[in-house]
């Protein structure tokens, strides 16, 4: 049986200095990856490195310019040695009702969540494809949302966003295999984690008067859940060290909804 072992795998994680993403650069790491966290808080993403210990690193990124991603990669590949996994992490989510949503919103979300991701895309599969900075092919996960499965209020430009990752997935997945790449592309859909993110987005629910208050809006998605409970950072993380593996090594292509049910 194949088991989720990393060693040896190098992985580029963005969005990496908090929340979710430190969390999956922690379980990489604990699979035995080598993990350069990428992000705009510098010292935050160095801190993470440190603290993951010998033969990790951080580097500047700013998902919506093509010019830092070029350098990111350039400098994560050199640090590691090559790359094998890159991570599409970094988000945000801005709540508003459809009627108040301003342009400056929508685009901001556009451009951190679709553009952000989509340069990801284009920049691992450059470096890993044959001929690339690593060229030895890999595997790069996107972080989409259970918001791109359910009509969720409140939520709407973030939720297009996260429909178009999927896509953006499943189109890559199939060019890669095409033009011989080696590399697989998928994504997974989070359900609602308790991170900073997560309650500003309860917290939002409540300013809106779409809920009563920020518990009420915890409780409607958690009556909306299956399994009965919010869901947790290792969750996801445990998701992304799977995709990573060879464990997943037929797995292409994919949303896989680490959501508890909710987005069933």
């Amino acid at each position: 049986m194949t088991t989720l072992d990393l060693t040896g795998r190098r992985a580029l994680v963005t969005g990496g200095a908090q929340g979710l993403g430190e969390g999956m650069a922690q379980a990489l790491a604990a699979a035995g990856a080598h993990v350069v966290i990428a992000d705009l808080q510098d010292a935050a993403a160095a801190g993470v490195a440190t603290a993951l210990g010998e033969g990790h690193g951080s580097v500047h990124l700013d998902v919506t310019d093509e010019d830092s991603w070029v350098s990111a990669v350039r400098s994560a590949t050199e640090t590691l040695g090559g790359l094998d996994v890159v991570v599409n992490n970094a988000g945000i989510e801005i709540s508003n009702l459809i009627t108040e949503i301003t342009p400056d919103e929508i685009r901001r979300q556009l451009d951190v969540n679709v553009l952000g991701t989509a340069l990801g895309v284009k920049h691992g599969l450059r470096a890993m494809r044959p001929g690339g900075q690593a060229g030895q092919g890999g595997t790069i996960i996107n972080v989409a949302s259970v918001a791109a499965t359910i009509a969720f209020p409140g939520i709407s430009i973030y939720s297009a966003t996260k429909s178009a990752i999927d896509r953006l997935t499943r189109v890559a997945a199939m060019e890669s295999g095409k033009l011989g790449y080696g590399v697989r592309v998928n994504c997974i859909y989070p359900g609602l984690v308790p991170t900073a993110m997560g309650a500003g987005l309860a917290n939002d629910m409540a300013q809106l008067g779409l809920f009563g208050s920020a518990d009420e809006a915890v409780e409607a998605v958690v009556g909306l859940t299956p399994s009965g409970r919010l869901g947790e950072v290792r969750d996801m993380a445990d998701a992304v060290v799977f995709l990573a593996s060879d464990a997943s090594r037929f797995v292409n292509g994919i949303g896989l909804p680490v959501d508890g049910g909710m987005g069933m």
